[in-house]
């Protein structure tokens, strides 16, 4: 029967698989995390056999008849094309040659025997977060997501669908540059970022920006401070932890993170209009205090017309460890024929 039908959302780690399934009334037949290996180190044949396996364990998790599958959503982190083809230099997660140029939407495809509708990660968090908050009114609006964590990842939503661009490579808001004047300390050295640029909104807003560029400056004016004796990487994790205990240090850290995501959305504004900014990642996963603090930062630093202040909502994403797939499974049931 028309109405029975599912589809499947699978979002792909670097460790772990995620998995969900949504039915055609809408609804998400699981609400917590379905996890398994991802595998994706082991390469592509191995990566894309785990694939299959976390949609097998799903199906047995919700109790649904593999008949009823329709289509599976996919994403991965990127860099991607829109059609799921592995950058040619790698990506996130996938560093061994085996994987440059892979086609990864494609592979899953012919090995399930089933459409797959592929969107990198970022995307797909912001597509789920674009119709939890809109719901059924989602087709009628537009929205901006960033989702902080390694790097800066996220999504532009227009009517209700992912902006993909020609190349695939639209929304990749952490490699816009932004201005650093007023965000930066006097003396403060111009962030840099790995992907080559300087002064870019991933180069603050991303744990990679405050391992390489934030916590290194800040330990100068905060002597003595305890990540100080930590090793560099592990220290850059701990600083949330800080920054929800209202450590001076850690604060300026998320402070300039703030006003980075701030200038960002102002630029997107003047570029989308959108009726809703959501911010995920690593703040989404802290307590509700400090998230609400940050969620504020951002607000305060975004320059917004009166008309656009007006008509815009600022909010988290929701469900963030979920919002991968579920996203995926948005992307699949929207590609559906009607």
């Amino acid at each position: 029967m028309p109405d029975t039908w599912v589809v499947v959302g699978l979002d792909n780690g670097g460790t772990s698989n995620n998995a969900t399934v949504l039915d055609a009334s809408g609804n998400f037949l699981v609400d917590r995390l379905v996890e398994t290996p991802s595998r994706v180190l082991e390469g592509p044949e191995v990566a894309v056999e785990a694939l299959a396996a976390s949609l097998a364990g799903v199906l047995e998790v919700t109790g649904t008849d593999p008949a009823r599958v329709r289509a599976v959503g996919l994403d991965t982190p990127g860099p991607a094309s829109a059609t799921g083809v592995i950058s040619s230099k790698g990506a996130t997660n996938f560093p061994q040659p085996e994987w440059w140029g892979f086609d990864i939407r494609a592979a899953l495809e012919e090995r399930l025997g089933l459409p797959v509708v592929y969107n990198n990660d970022g995307n797909a968090a912001a597509l789920y977060a674009h119709h939890a908050h809109f719901g059924a009114d989602a087709s009628r609006h537009s929205s901006v997501s960033a989702i902080v964590g390694t790097g800066l990842g996220g999504g532009v939503v227009e009517s209700g669908k992912v902006v993909k661009g020609a190349a695939g490579m639209a929304g990749e808001l952490g490699h816009v540059h932004i201005p650093m004047h007023g965000l930066l300390e006097d003396g403060q050295p111009v962030p840099a970022c790995n992907c080559g640029f300087s002064a870019d909104a991933e180069s603050v807003a991303s744990l990679t920006g405050i391992a390489n560029n934030l916590l290194p400056y800040w330990l100068t004016r905060f002597e003595g401070h305890p990540l100080a004796d930590e090793p560099p990487g592990k220290a850059a994790k701990l600083v949330r932890g800080y920054a929800e205990q209202d450590d001076p240090l850690a604060l300026k850290i998320f402070e300039q993170q703030a006003i980075a995501l701030g200038r960002l959305f102002t630029i997107a504004a003047n570029f989308t209009d959108p009726g809703a900014y959501f911010v995920g990642g690593g703040v989404v996963e802290t307590g509700p205090r400090f998230r609400e603090w940050f969620l504020g930062k951002v607000r305060e630093h975004t320059v917004l017309r009166e008309e656009q202040a007006r008509a815009a909502r600022f909010s988290l994403v929701p469900d963030l460890d979920m919002a991968g797939a579920r996203g995926a499974a948005i992307a699949a049931r929207d590609a559906l024929p009607r």
